[in-house]
């Protein structure tokens, strides 16, 4: 299955989001991507570095936004993975927006929130697991990739793609910040052997790559910094190696609910 994800300057304007949301969705179809995922906040700006805050956003534009990508979604026969501010009543969320090809709209909402996300979102616990065309994928966004527990959750849910959406960006080119945060992404896919896609805004300066990593966490394709443009790649759910395993075999052990569970568990490992 051909995966995707679109990279961009983000602005302020839902509106001027929309076209290039909707513009990269018909490229994407145009090279038989069937997930394709956008940035952190990708259709309203991320508060305060594009917005002022949450309630400034425009969500009557939203609305009408919505509208129009479950029809190019569903047009085009793609599952198209976005970041969003979203409102119910008085409470604003962070969240990752999933359309589907028979129109339908869910959603993740990020949880963890501190600093600008303390101050302009709310907490609710959603799982962020969706069954796309076959595969198992679990949404976590930005700074929730420097826990590693929500990535266990997806383990246990058993997923076969993760996508993280970013929104992490720097005034000046941080190549430090950067390769760190590469390297949670890698050591994410390789602690649950599952291939990791991320995405994310691309102005002032990109500080969180958008690209693709496999089980073991070798980079398979990265797009360059700071330059919009869209990433594919054809993803073969293969057999796992002996290497991947190993780790599974050995994380189940570890991740066992009983204490009884896990001393079975490891006999079984140990004398196998």
């Amino acid at each position: 299955m051909k995966i995707g994800a679109y990279q961009f300057e983000i602005s302020d304007d839902v509106l001027c989001n929309l076209n290039t949301i909707k513009r990269a969705i018909t490229l994407a179809s145009q090279n038989d991507i069937k997930i394709l995922a956008f940035p952190e906040c990708a259709l309203t700006g991320y508060p305060p570095k594009n917005i002022k805050n949450s309630a400034a956003v425009n969500f009557k534009h939203c609305e009408l936004a919505y509208k129009e990508i479950r029809n190019i979604a569903s047009g085009n026969d793609i599952f198209v993975i976005l970041g969003s501010v979203t409102k119910n009543c008085d409470n604003y969320f962070n969240s990752a927006l999933l359309f589907t090809p028979d129109r339908k709209m869910m959603s993740y909402h990020k949880r963890a929130l501190w600093g600008w996300d303390a101050d302009n979102f709310k907490f609710e616990n959603t799982t962020g697991v969706f069954e796309l065309g076959g595969l198992k994928v679990g949404v976590r966004i930005c700074f929730e990739i420097r826990f590693p527990e929500f990535f266990r959750e997806l383990y246990h849910h058993h997923t076969d793609l993760n996508i993280i959406l970013f929104n992490d960006v720097s005034d000046q080119k941080d190549d430090h910040r950067y390769e760190m945060i590469k390297s949670h992404i890698q050591t994410r896919a390789v602690e649950n052997v599952t291939y990791i896609l991320s995405v994310n805004n691309i102005f002032p300066c990109q500080t969180a790559p958008t690209m693709i990593c496999d089980r073991s966490g070798r980079i398979l394709k990265e797009q360059p910094r700071n330059e919009e443009g869209l990433l594919v790649y054809d993803l073969q759910n293969t057999p796992l190696n002996w290497g991947e395993e190993g780790r599974k075999k050995i994380s189940d052990w570890l991740t066992a609910k009983k204490e009884e569970d896990i001393d079975k568990g490891a006999e079984k490992i140990w004398t196998s």
